[in-house]
């Protein structure tokens, strides 16, 4: 019975890969196959929960093993990459009502989403998130929670930037793509002390042996892990982003930030609770990180003015409750505490649109007098405690001022050593013609004034000469000027046939190709997302 958890994660990949590629092929289009998308992602959906159900309800009456293994994906030396799942307790509950809550939003989206544009882009993006947290809260190993957390997090940039062509919501994806991928170096870094020290990436012969570990390298192992949680759940520094994240379509919102993946932290510290609990210090760091992080997003939450940006704040101060829980102790508590919170969640974030609706006759209730007296207090809530611009002097700046040094460099001495192919192509070819056109003016003008320059020629010839200059020597008479000029139109037919067609023909081209690969290479290292996280890994790696 436990081989039902590979259809778990399997049936919305397939869902989705059918979705993208019917839409890229021009068979899935419009508004006239919007029913045939709605209901492949429905049926994919449908059928992942009633198998997660299946096996819930199989681990209750004791008929599962607790994992299965579906195969090997890496095998190299000591280094062993199973294919396996948990089956069994909390992770099991919790992707049975993850599955349970990403049903509702996609049968909510199917009439939300008529007739948009992106009707199809969306279910496509909605299938392959619904398997990749599917796949991470199931997998038996970090690589495979690994996986499932990237391609949530691309899913989540993706759909934030849903309208693409609002610049708001393309810059706000980008920042919140870049800020979650910070946290993600921690998330690297604790799968490679994982298999230094214990030789093993599997997540429950990790927890058995972290009665092993000395203290050090258990809070080593859990602070990478509780970093990555903090990106992903919207913990201070990193919670403004969750509010960024508001421009994306609201059943997106309600599965990515309301429901299921902004609780991705928590469930990864709950999972390691026998590493957090061997490092006393980093669970103390935790609970302080999740209590002011609570208090955070209840003031800030209390001056929003629109109903999604609010709930995301109220959203980032439970998850600090949650936090907090766990650097306390109080394990089953935020067990059951992350299961509520991401019921109540997703419905307030799928009725938002309906808010005005809801409380007629029932105002909202005003804050305290207490509270409300606090003008300082009220001004740091309106600029959200000025986080974001706390955020871009410690490490936007930064960045961009290590950009800027970089880009002088490479302009100025990589270039001048190496030499950059097209650049320097288009220079040479410049050159070249730009001597053609003087030679063959030369050549029209003396052409032209043939019968002139002879007469003139056969003159000086008889008068007397007269001290030689510069020009006239450079232009050569008698045997001596008619070698170099014959020398001169060797020279020039040499450079014109092999050299100068060779390159405009043959090497430019390839210089070009050369110059444009180059020039990618270039940007995609002087992309401020790889500087962050060249940086961070820096900083990291000197603590």
């Amino acid at each position: 019975m436990d081989a039902l958890v590979i259809l778990i994660p399997l049936l919305p990949l397939i869902a989705g890969a059918v979705i993208g590629v019917g839409h890229l092929w021009g068979v899935l289009d419009g508004e006239a196959s919007e029913r045939t998308t709605a209901g492949i992602a429905t049926w994919a959906i449908s059928l992942s929960c009633v198998a997660a159900l299946a096996l819930l309800a199989g681990n209750f009456l004791g008929w599962t093993a607790g994992s299965f293994e579906a195969g090997q994906w890496l095998d190299s030396g000591s280094l062993n990459v199973p294919v396996n799942f948990i089956t069994s307790g909390f992770s099991m509950v919790l992707a049975t009502l993850f599955a349970v809550l990403l049903f509702v939003i996609v049968r909510f989206s199917v009439n939300y989403l008529h007739r948009e544009a992106g009707f199809h882009r969306f279910f496509f993006l909605l299938s392959l998130y619904a398997s990749a947290m599917l796949l991470l809260v199931l997998s038996g190993n970090a690589v495979g929670t690994f996986i499932g957390w990237e391609i949530a997090g691309l899913c989540s940039y993706l759909l934030i930037a849903y309208a693409y062509d609002r610049p708001v919501a393309a810059y706000n994806a980008t920042r919140v793509f870049i800020t979650v991928r910070a946290g993600d170096i921690g998330f690297i870094l604790g799968i490679g002390l994982s298999y230094a020290w214990a030789k093993t990436l599997d997540w429950n012969q990790l927890n058995t042996f972290a009665a092993q570990l000395s203290a050090g390298q258990a809070s080593a192992i859990a602070l990478c892990f509780a970093i990555a949680a903090f990106a992903k759940s919207a913990q201070l520094p990193f919670a403004p982003w969750l509010a960024r994240a508001a421009e994306g379509p609201t059943p997106s919102s309600a599965g990515f930030y309301g429901a299921i993946m902004v609780h991705s932290g928590v469930y990864l510290v709950l999972l390691l609770q026998p590493v957090f609990e061997r490092a006393p210090l980093v669970m103390a760091l935790v609970a302080i990180v999740g209590l002011l992080t609570a208090i955070y997003g209840f003031v800030v939450g209390l001056t929003q003015i629109d109903v999604k940006s609010s709930l995301f704040f109220a959203t980032s101060g439970q998850l600090g409750l949650m936090f907090l829980e766990c650097g306390l102790g109080l394990w089953e508590l935020a067990s059951w505490h992350l299961c509520a919170h991401a019921v109540v969640r997703g419905y307030q974030v799928l009725s938002a649109p309906s808010l005005m609706h809801y409380i007629l006759g029932n105002p909202i209730r005003p804050v305290g007098r207490e509270i409300a007296g606090m003008r300082w207090l009220y001004t740091a809530s309106l600029q959200r405690f000025w986080m974001d611009q706390v955020t871009d002097w410690f490490l936007v700046k930064p960045v961009r001022r290590l950009s800027h040094d970089l880009a002088y460099f490479d302009d100025h001495v990589v270039d001048r050593a190496m030499g950059i192919p097209l650049p320097s192509l288009r220079t040479i070819s410049t050159l070249a013609q730009m001597e053609k056109r003087k030679i063959a003016t030369k050549q029209s003008l003396y052409s032209t004034l043939g019968v002139a320059s002879s007469l003139t020629l056969e003159k000086r010839r008889m008068a007397p000469q007269p001290e030689i200059q510069d020009s006239d020597f450079a232009r050569g008479s008698g045997f001596t000027g008619d070698l170099t000029r014959r020398v001169t139109a060797i020279l020039y037919w040499f450079e014109d046939r092999l050299v100068i067609r060779g390159i405009g023909e043959d090497m430019i081209a390839y210089g070009r190709r050369l110059g444009l690969a180059a020039n990618k290479i270039e940007q995609l290292l002087l992309n401020p997302g790889y500087l962050t996280l060249f940086v961070l890994t820096i900083l990291l790696v000197a603590l």
